[in-house]
């Protein structure tokens, strides 16, 4: 520098002056490296080393939108763009034929009380391929797309709960898409065509007593590679439970930690998670005894051997697979976790914003319909808030999902929320139908739900654990743009610590980059957040290019406060997956601003659906909140000791103003009553929810069903009862006719089941209940025996 002045200036430099110069630059460059060292040091002390699992898994599955918002600026033109949930006419028609004959042959009471379906169901579920929905055509199957399966899994679950279960496990977690991803030639041929037509019905065996929610870790499931008779196998012995299809399965895809201690795989597959095919009668196998999950009545068992000897030819893939069972796994767990679980919650959705909001209109107290009480409006609009949020959170899924994506990430976030709302669906239900909706019979459509929906939540990564560990743990690894790079190379071994140190300087540098960048767009983006939503009007929802235009602003703002936060976790080091309160308050943020940016997503497809705005609307608002206040906490409560310093740092940029903003709020009471009025009269949001909803053909014992044909004359009923009272008279004949029919069918639908006997010993004769008999013993010994 300075000998470039002296030669602006005329003065040429010496021989000693350049030199000079020069020593200085390599000190200068010499320090730099030193400090890039040290801290490449001090990063690599506080970064545990990967294991050889969370390392592969870190190779798992895809990226896409996920790692968008953890840039800070999502786009919902590119989602609009490139996803485009659809079904084929031949899916569409299987639905609303195969798909309701299947409904018609199953009483969901029955099937709860039985604890099985019939011969005849299971034999319909076989011969028209419902367990073969993905298996591809050339071998038998459906082929089928995500978008269809998901829907034909929802509808059932509108219906009976026991039914989505047992068609979800064979195509989402059941061996038959593995085998068509990585099975050998003769594998898929033999067992394909059996998963298509039924044959055999398929389970997955990961689960076990020591290894729940982390299932991959395969405690108590080993094997060790063996030779016999010049046959190269496994002998393993396992215990796996909660095991969804175990007591009627014929083949199991079984999770084993291989271990070859004698070398014996000579490089051709590897140690670790393997996945072998064995069928029912295979020696050694045992499959049969039942769980009972809450009062479910889908199968679900164990499965257990000890010393089973398992040839090579039955390790799914073959010998070369030995080890990959990581990759196979986690593939397809993004279906399970995000297609299938998620379409039983939009079931839910749909049935209970079909079903009770016609009930809450129909039935009466104080001579009043019970959707006229606020409560009753509250409770039914925020059901069918989350149930539009569940829909367009599954579209959107599926169509990631048949764009031949695996979105870890997504597909967590998806299982969480989506089964978290879900409950939240049935248990709103369940407050309004009140009595009806706990005496159990032909005539209770939600209560099974409300006894399944918590099933859900457990299962495949129990919620808790999906929330505070696994969601952010993942996503920050995989979907943040510089974090993945930098993980690595701080594993490099002390022979490449120069490579390493590189690497590390230009990701590091890289980091403070983009956490700047976030922290001035959301310092922007706040204010101008604010601003636009101080003075936004309360009726600007109705122009649906407004909606949107302001809610994708806001989304912005939101995934910009995301992206800094993401960006300030790195203070943690290797604490962070110890924090979980923090990655849980994070996992809440990341899946608001997804399902918000999926409710646009929606909108935009549907838009034309009167009253789609308000509710639409009332979502927005929600996930907005939703999303503010987790990063507040996260702000409130940022660990670790330069935890006071992030936490001014994020409070800076995310509310720069305090709660100026933090301008969010829960939807206005105006709002949540002209909804309860949509939903609980004929009308196009209320035709939306009844969309995909089993309806049973007239005559059949179907309360659903009843209920929604009920509704018009119910409410022409009702209305006619106001005009009289309005003009002071008596009903015409035909007025009279349509009240007498509306009183008909409120009596018969406020009803509920009761039975003589609940049980078998009930049930015989001469049969008097322990209590009763105890007061025939007492009056006995006494002389009067009756007041008179």
């Amino acid at each position: 520098m300075a000998s470039t002045v002296m030669i602006s200036k005329g003065i040429k430099p010496t021989a000693r002056s350049l030199s000079h110069q020069l020593q200085q630059s390599r000190t200068i460059l010499g320090m730099s490296k030193a400090i890039d060292k040290r801290l490449y040091r001090m990063a690599k002390g506080v970064m545990p080393a990967i294991s050889a699992t969370e390392q592969t898994a870190l190779g798992c599955g895809t990226i896409g939108f996920d790692r968008d918002i953890f840039g800070g600026s999502p786009s919902l033109k590119k989602l609009v763009d490139t996803y485009h949930p659809k079904v084929t006419p031949e899916e569409q028609d299987f639905i609303d034929n195969k798909v309701d004959k299947l409904c018609a042959l199953l009483n969901d009471h029955d099937v709860s009380m039985k604890k099985d379906f019939s011969k005849e169901a299971w034999d319909y579920m076989r011969d028209e391929r419902f367990f073969g929905l993905k298996v591809p055509k050339q071998w038998g199957g459906l082929g089928f797309s995500t978008q269809a399966v998901s829907l034909i899994l929802s509808k059932l679950a509108t219906h009976c709960f026991d039914a989505n279960a047992t068609v979800a496990v064979p195509n989402s977690l059941g061996p038959g898409e593995l085998l068509a991803r990585y099975g050998t030639p003769e594998q898929q041929e033999y067992f394909l065509p059996r998963l298509a037509d039924g044959t055999l019905i398929p389970c997955f065996g990961l689960t076990g007593p020591h290894s729940g929610s982390d299932a991959t870790s395969l405690i108590g499931s080993d094997c060790v590679v063996e030779e016999r008779n010049g046959e190269l196998g496994v002998v393993a012995s396992f215990k796996k439970r909660y095991i969804t299809l175990a007591p009627v399965a014929g083949v199991v895809g079984l999770g084993l930690n291989l271990s070859d201690p004698k070398g014996l795989l000579g490089g051709k597959g590897n140690e670790g998670f393997t996945v072998a095919l064995l069928e029912r009668n295979h020696p050694g196998l045992r499959m049969g005894p039942r769980h009972m999950p809450l009062n479910a009545a889908f199968m679900n068992g164990t499965v257990e051997g000890e010393d089973v000897w398992i040839p090579m030819s039955k390790i799914l893939g073959g010998q070369e697979r030995c080890g990959y069972g990581w990759h196979m796994f986690v593939e397809c767990l993004a279906e399970g976790r995000g297609v299938s679980l998620p379409a039983g919650s939009v079931g839910a959705g749909r049935g209970v914003v079909a079903g009770v909001g016609a009930y809450s209109r129909i039935r009466k107290q104080f001579r009043v319909p019970i959707a006229e009480f606020g409560g009753i409006q509250e409770a039914l609009v925020n059901a069918g808030s989350d149930g539009l949020i569940c829909i367009a959170g599954t579209d959107l899924m599926n169509a990631i999902v048949d764009n031949h994506e695996a979105p870890m990430v997504i597909s967590s976030v998806m299982k969480q929320n989506c089964t978290e709302r879900g409950r939240r669906i049935v248990e709103k239900g369940m407050d309004i139908a009140a009595g009806s909706a706990i005496c159990r019979g032909d005539k209770n459509y939600i209560g099974n739900a409300y006894m399944s929906l918590p099933i859900a939540i457990t299962v495949e990564g129990a919620n808790i654990m999906t929330r505070s560990f696994q969601i952010i743990g993942q996503g920050l690894t995989r979907c943040h743009p510089h974090m993945l790079e930098l993980i690595q190379c701080l594993q490099a071994p002390p022979e490449e610590e120069k490579k390493a140190v590189e690497t590390f300087t230009k990701q590091f540098y890289k980091v403070v980059g983009h956490g700047l960048t976030n922290f001035g767009q959301s310092l922007s983006r706040g204010i101008g957040s604010t601003i636009s939503t101080t003075f936004r009007s309360k009726n600007a929802y109705k122009d649906g290019d407004k909606l949107v235009d302001y809610h994708e602003k806001q989304l912005l703002r939101l995934s910009a406060n995301f992206a800094l936060t993401a960006d300030l976790c790195f203070t943690l080091g290797g604490r962070l997956k110890f924090e979980e309160l923090l990655m849980g308050r994070l996992s809440d943020a990341l899946g608001a601003i997804f399902l918000g940016y999926a409710t646009l997503h929606h909108y935009e497809r549907r838009k034309g659906v009167k009253g789609l705005e308000a509710l639409a609307e009332h979502a927005m608002l929600r996930l907005e909140t939703e999303a503010q206040d987790a990063l507040k906490a996260a702000s409130d409560n940022f660990p670790g000791p330069l935890g006071p310093i992030a936490s001014t740092v994020m409070k800076m940029g995310c509310f720069p103003l305090g709660n100026l903003t933090r301008p969010y709020s829960n939807p206005s009471d105006i709002l949540t009553k002209e909804l309860a009025r949509q939903l609980t009269n004929p009308s196009e949001l209320r035709s939306f929810f009844e969309e995909n909803v089993y309806i049973a053909p007239e005559g059949s014992m179907n309360q659903v069903a009843d209920l929604i044909r009920a509704l018009p004359v119910c409410v022409e009923a009702d209305k006619i009862a106001s005009t009289l009272r309005r003009e002071k008279r008596q009903p015409t004949t035909d007025e009279a006719d349509k009240m007498a029919k509306a009183d008909a069918l409120r009596d018969m639908l406020i009803q509920v089941d009761v039975f003589d006997a609940l049980t078998a010993e009930e049930a015989q004769p001469g049969y008097v209940r322990p209590a009763l008999e105890g007061t025939e013993e007492r009056l006995a010994g006494l002389e009067r025996k009756e007041f008179a």
